[in-house]
């Protein structure tokens, strides 16, 4: 064998996998190299324990060899070398424990793996990015497989289907869910057909009649279903179809343990208290037979009543009454009653029912039927024979089985009932042409105990085993047979022994068949009979040891014993005929239509052409006993409906559905259980066939690639094919190993693991020859390296050696003289410390006596002293106390005193206290005390004059005194004189001298009392200063604090600035978002609307002429938004006059519901709109009165808006009083003629669909009326006559790039609204925020001033462009000049004149270029070359054209010759007028023009036609000015703006707005033309905008063009519908770009190796192989490149504006790198290291591809940061903590799942790489956890920027453009 071959030549450290019990297999490596005949391997296991494992001495079978790491994980198993059941189970474990991938491929299989966790895996991101994809390019998914199976529809015209198998639990249903949701999406009916939506209403029902409880899953499906989704002509869902088999009908009677019946049962049970189920009589789930058998009525965490809810809102939602769901639950109620009716036996052969038995009654009263009849037959049966009728009892076995095969009976009738008005609300009248069959089937089961329900399920699963193996095995040939290689039979598994063993004569089912017609047949007979029929003849057939009952079939998957007991009873599931009868005569209505005779009613769907017979198509439990059957039908088995069934769908798409664990714990894998679904999935039958021929499959290239390095350079030839086959044939020698393809080279299983360790061998070795000459040059390097530093130490050391012998030398010598010295030292330093001590004691001795002597003389003068200050001491002291004594007696009374004083003081200060108190911290408290101490000052003052005063008054006395005195004197000298007098005057002298001494006293006491007041009121001063100091500093403080929070105020001023303006800017985007979606939406109707149209036109016959009458009241408001229903009235007339065909056309039901859903959006809509234009109005109205200086046009506005909302709120009544009379006409006659286009349902719905329109329309004016009032408050920043347009405040805005300039602005705009009459200082009591508000006056005026400043660079720069314009000017009239003078001459001499002129310009022209630059002037010959032949082409071609035209004309005259000649005839002479002989050239006169094209009104359809239906914008883009169809139509509109007539207005613009979309509806995939028209409608709006009158406009305009600016008519409101219109224009340029761009981005940017040899290519499995598409050409990124240059040379010539070219590059780009990063996520082969090189060097080519059109400042390079972060992340080191935490500062843009997607990803392409552990993946996670980013994994592809058209003047004048002849607009005239 090759493997024993393989083993021998690995040898030791081979890796193989062994058998083990616990984990299935386990990894081993060899210890030994093996050699033939060895009975043991000595082996290493992963855990570290060494082994000796001895093979099989019978088979000798080696183990099984492990694949190389490099191929562990493959998306497709068939990728694998070494394909067998230990390298499935570990790839599959890899992908889903460390990659968390649930999805792999195997073959044409894909296995999904039921995670028990929601992942972000199937959004309509994902499904977007798996359309139109071939499977092998993308990840495994379930929407690779339908997106597959749709294509193939599409393309073979092939019904396909998809089955979804695997056992209970593993996620069968989600799976068909997801797969009929991808269906809906892609067909582009997800929004219209809604059937997902539907079938998904069915799942509750479906689950609750037909799911139970089992001991693997709560949750079981018990009945196989089969879903067909119906496609038109054009693969848009129509409608589906359900089927159902293999009910579980047995589970009604009879549940095993811990096992539940149908979940209905206890749903209704839950509910039994609810009013309307009173008359059910139900109680508890455990008080019924039928529901208390399991023992576990309850589900944890499942409320059954609620359920019940759901179950009822789905019948509600799919048609089902309330009288018929109560019908239902009346029927399930009676079947519960009816398994509680028991029987008592009369005898062994009879049995009865106890009389008025409660059970039984509460049957018959919910059934309608007769109780004693009922009792009757459930207890007796008729037996009919040739003559008579016997009516015979049975026992109460027999009575019993017959109960409960009613009551099987009765639900398996429901069951299909409900199924049957399912499938009426999926239908759909509309043709099928094609479908997709959905089939959820069960997997191989096998239980404990098996029986006759496992024998059908697995039997079922034996016949889609086998077409499946014949599937795949046809797919092998196919592939074989295409690649013409040599076709030998492959030999598999074939399975149809053990179905012949079934379904052949004498098999299984027909013995149990034929048991079954036997009177006395019994299981065990027919057990005997199978053993004598099968046993040791078949050797699939066993019969187990222990038992005579039971049987064994060795089925595909595995051995399954089966019980005999109850095989004939379910087989022949009997029911009595009469106890059918007695139902059928049943007075409950709903009862007997159960019972009908089955009308094989034949959906659309079901129907085939083929000849298959679906499985679903009879169900594989059929009723017997059915009265008006024959015998033989009767007798009709459930074996036959199973062979009968078990047909599988053609092109069938298996999945195989996995159940890890039985935990139902998130990403847990159980290998035991694995490996058992594995093999009943049949996963490892198709590895088999695969393994059985040649499983691993290269391309010549891609074998190339990988296997170069195995190549020498002489082997390398330019044919690759036969290079791979020189290198195969030296590699592997035995030829039989491989074979050469047409296209592929094969290989057998092991050879691509053989290659591989090839190839590692070869780097290996390679790296080792690297390795060693490296490491020999390193230890070269390091030798002499070493060899020099040797030499080196050895110099120092030798010279430090003699340094140090020198330095000996100097020692010793030095040794010797310190001897010396020391010596000398030692006696003089002895001779020296005797003398010392002699002298020490001499001294000592000699102080000693003296100082004696002083201490005696020093004692006596001390007691001298002492005396003295004794004595003195004791006189002080006596001095002392008397002075205490006397000073203690003053104190005392000076106390006394200030006591007195201090209560004063106190009463005084108390006040001042609670002052202080009360007042503290308030500055008005600084306030009040400074007034106090004001009042103080004042009062001090008062006081210091009162003393001045009484100062002055004493000084005064005292001269008085003294001059009384001197007066006194000189009376005593004349005393002396006169002595007479001398008695009289001394007793005056006395009294006078009395009279001073109590002056003097008095004034004492006055000197005293005004220094006590003195001292008290510096007192209060000192203390009031000192407060003042405490409140000057507590104001400083609070002065200081709040200009802290007024700094803080500020920042967080400003910080909420800046956040405010970035919400408002994200605001403004999002309302500008959702603003264009809504004209998506709306342009996307209005072609739905369109196509339906069309539609109905074709499906009705030819209308009669009729006449509508249009409304001349119309206003223009009106006009310009119902343009598109003008030109569509003649279309819509058919349907308003017609009379009714004959021809009945059905009501399209699913677009009534749209369009009822629809209007109900737009209803919530315009009700969210009315609450905020209320909102504003009543902001409005509150500023209304502040703001008197607002001009009138405000309230004009408003009146606008009151009106506008008045005519929404009239509409929307319109609509409602629309959508009921729709309503009421529906539901007033149900038949087919009332959906007849005549009929008036019909009429009614297509005036909905006007409504709708009609309603988008006034969603426009509603947007309209919000955009005038955010342009109203915008004008605030600044007077209307500088910034009256939103677009150039937004351009204003966008330039304040500085935060600080933003603050200001923002600030101006908060001043400029408050009313100019508020008082600034009532802000607060202080003011402390005038300064606040000063300082946003300032901001404001620096605002304005830098305003300002950008105006008047604005002028300067208009300055210079009307001074080029001038210039141009004049050139272009000294052309018009020579244009005239040329006129004047002969036609031979125009030409030669034209073409002296052309020279002596060129001419000039080559002199100027000469002398600037010669390089130049060599570049502009060569062009001009270029250029001379392309004019002498042309003038060759006009030249063809002038003879062609003048033999026309020849012809023509002489037409008109013979008119004139028959006409001459019949005119007199005199009439006849003599014509000139020779033309005579009269040169024209020079005429003023004013910038106008006059035209005639009936000439408006040809303007239209010739202008816009019929232009070609090549021809335009080359020949003429950019924006030419533009600029003309403007002129038009001002000749009629200026004749004053606003029909001819109306009607030209509403014609050109019309005829636009016509164009872009009918060319609107060719991005020229789209380029074209967005470009001219730009152009067309800017022109309105800069010759509208408005200031704001006219700015950038030249006098002359402000002369011809629209003087009667303000078209503001056409300018926004242009403005709209411009917007579908761009986003269906969008869409075109997109799709020319989406085919080349996945291959350009990842696939395509722009570096060669950087990636490599690792085999790929059979999906790659077998894409459905073949590949039509490779896209590299130079044809992006390409592409992107060709987009923008077209907009460029289309002369399509710089900041809108940018807009569409931005988009450009977003669109690459979405696209890109999306499929890098969800293809597990890019994700690499070199793919990561690859995708960066793709990146820098487009960011080179941006400077080089000066497009760095678009913003398109921002869109590439994903991608640039992604590629960063596959190359980054992804090991340490330290890595974890660059990645996360690194991948900002990235959201966490998509990092964690790209690490779960990366795989390595070489050996040498290493993958990212699991703990690295934790990690960043973990780190990643706080970040709040959108937990998708996919970008937006889809998603389009808010455009916006920045206002661009155009500087040409009207006057001056000419109208060309080649338009063929020679009826309009210049005016």
């Amino acid at each position: 064998f090759f493997r024993t071959h393989l083993l021998y030549n690995l040898g030791m450290f081979a890796r193989v996998w062994i058998p083990d019990p616990e984990e299935v297999w386990k990894s081993a490596e060899l210890l030994k190299d093996y050699k033939p005949g060895d009975k043991v391997l000595l082996l290493h296991l992963e855990e570290g324990k060494d082994l000796e494992y001895r093979l099989d001495p019978k088979t000798k079978e080696l183990p099984h060899l492990r694949n190389p790491d490099i191929l562990v994980g493959e998306n497709d198993l068939t990728a694998l070398s070494y394909l067998h059941e230990p390298a499935v189970l570990h790839n599959l474990r890899v992908r889903f424990i460390d990659s968390k991938l649930i999805y792999t491929y195997c073959g044409i299989v894909l296995v999904a793996i039921n995670p028990y966790e929601q992942l972000p895996i199937y959004g309509e991101d994902i499904i977007n990015a798996y359309s139109g994809q071939n499977m092998g390019d993308m990840d495994p998914h379930i929407f690779a497989v339908a997106e597959e199976a749709y294509k193939q529809m599409a393309r073979d015209e092939r019904n396909q289907s998809i089955i979804v198998s695997g056992e209970s639990g593993a996620g069968k249903t989600v799976s068909a869910k997801y797969a009929m949701r991808y269906f809906a999406t892609v067909s582009g009916s997800a929004s219209e057909a809604n059937v997902e939506e539907k079938v998904l209403a069915s799942n509750p029902i479906m689950e609750s009649i037909g799911n139970a409880k089992t001991t693997r899953n709560d949750n079981s499906s018990r009945f196989g279903k089969y879903i067909e989704i119906g496609f038109d002509k054009r693969y848009r869902i129509i409608g589906a179809n359900m089927r159902t088999y293999l009910l579980e009908k047995s589970r009604v009677v009879f549940q095993a343990e811990e096992e539940r019946n149908y979940h209905i049962f206890y749903q209704l049970c839950a509910s039994a208290k609810l009013p309307e189920f009173k008359m059910l009589r139900l109680e508890n789930a455990d008080n019924f037979h039928y529901t208390m058998q399991g023992g576990s009525p309850v589900i944890e965490g499942v409320d059954d009543a609620k359920e019940m809810a759901h179950t009822r809102q789905a019948c509600t939602l799919l048609g089902i009454s309330e009288s018929y769901q109560m019908g239902i639950f009346r029927i399930l109620a009676g079947i519960l009653h009816l398994g509680n009716v028991g029987f008592t036996s009369r005898d062994s052969d009879s049995c009865t029912i106890p009389p008025r038995h409660e059970p039984l009654t509460i049957f018959c009263d919910l059934m309608g039927v007769d109780y004693e009849e009922m009792c009757h037959w459930l207890c007796h049966r008729k037996l009919a024979t040739a003559t008579e009728t016997y009516i015979k009892p049975i026992s109460k076995l027999q009575a019993t089985n017959a109960r409960d095969a009613l009551a099987k009976h009765i639900y398996a009738k429901l069951f299909n009932w409900i199924v049957d008005h399912v499938n009426q609300a999926l239908h759909s009248a509309v043709k099928q042409h094609s479908f997709i069959g959905v089939l959820d089937i069960y997997g191989f089961e096998t239980f404990e105990i098996n029986s006759f329900e496992q024998f059908c399920i697995n039997y079922a699963n034996e016949k889609l085993q086998q077409q499946f193996n014949m599937h795949v095995f046809k797919l092998e040939q196919e592939e074989y047979m295409k690649e013409q290689i040599p076709w030998t039979l492959i030999d598999f598994y074939d399975n149809q022994p053990c179905i012949n063993l079934i379904e052949s004569k004498l098999g299984i089912l027909d013995l149990l068949d034929e048991e079954c017609k036997m009177p006395k047949g019994t299981d065990d007979t027919w057990a005997q009979k199978l053993y004598n029929t099968h046993l040791n003849k078949c050797a699939l057939f066993e019969k187990p040891r222990l038992s005579n009952k039971a049987f064994i079939i060795q089925h595909f998957a595995d051995k399954v014993e089966y019980q005999c007991e109850g095989f004939l009873e379910k087989n022949k599931d009997t029911v009595f005929e009469e106890q059918i009868k007695v139902l059928k005569s049943s007075k409950f209505k709903m009862l007997p239509e159960l019972f009908q005779d089955d009308e094989k009613a034949i959906s659309p769907t079901s129907a085939t052409s083929s000849g298959r017979i679906p499985l679903s198509r009879t169900p594989a439990k059929p009723t017997k006993g059915r009265p008006v059957q024959t015998a033989k039908e009767h007798k009709k088995t459930v074996g036959h409906q199973v062979s009968s069934g078990s047909h599988c769908c053609c092109a069938p798409s298996p999945l195989a559905q996995l159940k890890p664990q039985v935990f139902l714990q998130p990403f847990r894998f159980d290998e035991k259980r694995a490996v058992q679904q594995l093999r009943a999935c049949g996963v490892l039958e198709t590895i088999r066939i695969s393994a059985a021929g040649f499983p691993s499959r290269w391309t010549y290239q891609e074998f190339f690639s990988r296997y170069r390095v195995l190549m020498k350079q002489k082997d390398v030839l330019s044919d690759r094919k036969q290079t791979c086959k020189n290198v195969l044939e030296k590699l592997i020698v035995d030829q039989d190993k491989y074979q050469f393809g047409k296209t592929k080279i094969f290989f057998r299983a092991g050879q691509v693991a053989y290659l591989e360790k090839l190839r590692a061998d070869k780097l290996r070795a390679a790296c080792i020859r690297i390795q060693k000459t490296i490491r020999g040059w390193l230890l070269r390097k390091k030798y002499l390296r070493m060899r020099r530093a040797a030499i080196t130490v050895q110099r120092y050391v030798r010279g430090y050696q003699a340094r140090c012998y020198a330095k000996f030398l100097r020692r010793t010598n030095a040794a010797t003289t310190i001897q010396k010295y020391w010596r000398m030292y030692v006696v003089r330093r002895r001779y020296k410390i005797r003398r010392a001590a002699t002298v020490v004691l001499q001294s000592y001795l000699r102080g000693y006596l003296a100082r004696n002597r002083y201490r005696k003389i020093l004692r006596e003068h001390k007691a001298v002293i002492i005396q003295k200050w004794v004595r003195g001491w004791l006189a002080r002291t006596h001095y002392k106390r008397s002075m205490h004594a006397i000073i203690y007696l003053q104190c005392c009374f000076r106390r006394m005193m200030a006591k007195r004083e201090l209560k004063k003081l106190k009463i005084e200060a108390r006040s001042v206290e609670r002052y202080k108190k009360l007042h503290i911290g308030m500055e008005n408290k600084i306030m009040q005390l400074q007034r106090k101490v004001d009042e103080q000052n004042k009062d001090y003052k008062c006081l210091m004059e009162k003393l001045t005063n009484l100062e002055g008054i004493y000084n005064s006395e005292t001269e008085k005194l003294r001059s009384d005195l001197e007066r006194l004197q000189l009376s005593e000298e004349e005393a002396k004189v006169a002595t007479g007098r001398v008695l009289s005057l001394q007793e005056e002298i006395a009294k006078l001298r009395k009279d001073l001494e109590q002056t003097q006293s008095e004034k004492k006491c006055i000197e005293e009392r005004a220094d006590r007041y003195k001292q008290e009121t510096d007192q209060l001063v000192s203390n009031l200063k000192e407060e003042n100091i405490s409140l000057k500093q507590e104001k400083e403080a609070l002065n200081h604090r709040i200009v802290e929070q007024a700094k803080e105020m500020t920042e967080t001023m400003e910080k909420k600035l800046v956040e405010e303006t970035k919400q408002l800017e994200l605001d403004l985007n999002d309302e500008r978002l959702r603003y264009q979606n809504l004209l998506n939406e709306f342009s996307r109707l209005e072609e739905r609307y369109d196509d339906l149209k069309e539609e109905m036109t074709l499906m009705v016959n030819v209308p009669k002429p009729g006449h509508k009458r249009t409304d001349s009241t119309h206003s223009s408001n009106e006009s310009e938004y119902t343009f598109s229903s003008e030109i569509a009235e003649t279309e819509d007339i058919p349907f308003r006059t017609e009379e009714p065909s004959e021809r009945k056309v059905p009501l399209d039901m699913s677009l009534f519901l749209k369009l009822q859903k629809r209007v109900t959006e737009l209803e919530q809509e315009k009700q969210v709109m009315q609450d905020e234009l209320d909102r504003k109005e009543e902001q409005v109205l509150r500023s209304k009165a502040k703001e008197e200086e607002r001009p009138q046009i405000r309230g004009a506005e408003l009146e606008y808006e009151s009106l506008k909302r008045q005519e929404l709120e009239s509409e929307n009544k319109k609509l409602k009083n629309e959508l009921n009379e729709l309503r009421k006409s529906l539901s007033e006659k149900s038949a087919p003629e009332v959906t007849a286009p005549g009929a008036p349902a019909y009429r009614v719905l297509m005036e909905q669909l006007t409504s709708v329109s009609e309603e988008l329309d006034v969603r426009k004016e509603e947007v309209l009326i919000l955009r005038s009032q955010l342009v109203s408050q915008k004008e605030a920043i600044q007077p209307k006559n500088t910034m009256t347009d939103s677009t150039i405040l937004l351009e204003d805005v966008q330039k304040m790039k500085d935060k600080g300039e933003i603050a200001q602005a923002y600030i101006g705009l908060k001043e400029t609204n408050r009313s100019p009459a508020m008082d600034c200082h009532e802000l607060n009591e202080d003011g402390e925020l005038w300064l606040v508000y000063e300082g946003l006056k300032q901001a404001n005026r620096l605002l304005e001033s830098q305003l300002q400043s950008q105006k008047r660079s604005h002028e300067n720069e208009a300055e210079a462009l009307r001074g080029e314009i001038q210039s141009l000017k004049e050139e272009n009239n000294r052309q018009q000049q020579l244009l005239a003078q040329n006129l004047q001459l002969p036609p031979e001499a125009r030409i030669e004149a034209s073409l002296q002129h052309e020279i002596t310009r060129l001419t000039n022209e080559n002199l100027e270029l000469y002398a600037d630059d010669p390089k130049k002037y060599q570049s502009y010959r060569i062009s001009l070359y270029k250029r001379m032949i392309d004019l002498m082409e042309q003038l060759e071609k006009q030249d063809k054209t002038v003879r062609k035209l003048k033999k026309q004309l020849k012809v023509f005259a002489k037409k008109i010759g013979e008119l004139e000649v028959g006409q001459m005839e019949n005119i007199s002479p005199g009439q006849i007028i003599d014509e000139p002989i020779r033309p005579v050239n009269i040169p024209r006169k020079e005429k003023d023009f004013q910038g106008m094209l006059e035209y005639k009104k009936e000439d408006e359809q040809k303007l239209v036609k010739n202008l816009i239906l019929e232009l070609k914008p090549r021809g335009v883009a080359v020949n003429l000015i950019p924006g030419l169809p533009a600029y003309i139509l403007f002129m038009c509109v001002r000749h009629a703006d200026y004749l004053n007539d606003d029909q001819k207005v109306r009607s030209l613009l509403t014609s050109t707005i019309n005829s636009i979309k016509k164009v872009l509806k009918k060319r609107g995939d060719d991005f020229e033309t789209v380029s074209f028209w967005l470009s001219n409608t730009c152009r067309f709006l800017h022109c309105l905008k800069q010759y509208s009158g408005e200031e704001g406009f006219m700015k950038h305009n030249t006098s002359r063009q402000n002369e011809h600016c629209l003087t009667n008519f303000d078209l503001a409101e056409y300018r926004q519908v242009l403005s709209d219109l411009a917007i579908q224009i761009y986003q269906q340029l969008v869409r075109v770009l997109e799709n020319i761009l989406q085919p080349m981005i996945v291959s350009g940017m990842l696939e395509h190796e722009t570096i060669q040899g950087v990636s490599g290519v690792k085999p790929t499995g059979l999906r790659k192989r077998t894409s459905s598409i073949a590949d039509e050409g490779t896209y590299t990124l130079d044809s992006i490149l390409r592409q992107l240059n060709s987009f923008h040379s077209v907009m460029c010539q289309h002369g399509m504006d710089p900041e809108l070219i940018k807009q569409v590059v931005k988009q450009m780009f977003y669109i690459v790198g979405a696209i890109t990063l999306n499929n890098l996520l969800l293809r597990k082969d890019m994700c690499s290291w070199s793919k990561g090189m690859q995708i960066r060097y793709n990146v820098s080519q487009l960011e080179e591809w941006l400077r080089d059109k000066n497009l760095m400042n678009s913003g398109a390079k921002e869109t590439l940061e994903p991608l640039i972060q992604a590629a960063q992340l596959l190359q980054v080191k992804k090991k340490t903590d330290d890595d974890a935490e660059a990645i996360c500062c690194m991948c900002n843009a990235l959201t966490t799942a998509q990092i964690v997607k790209v690490l779960n990803l990366y795989t390595p392409v070489n050996e040498f790489e290493e993958r990212v552990s699991v703990s690295f993946i934790r990690t960043i996670q973990m780190r990643l956890r706080d970040r709040k980013d959108s937990p998708q994994l996919l970008m937006d592809a889809k998603h389009i920027f808010p455009v916006t058209f920045p206002f661009n003047p155009s500087s040409l004048a009207l006057e001056t453009i000419q109208i060309p002849a080649s338009l063929g607009l020679g009826f309009i005239s210049r005016v």
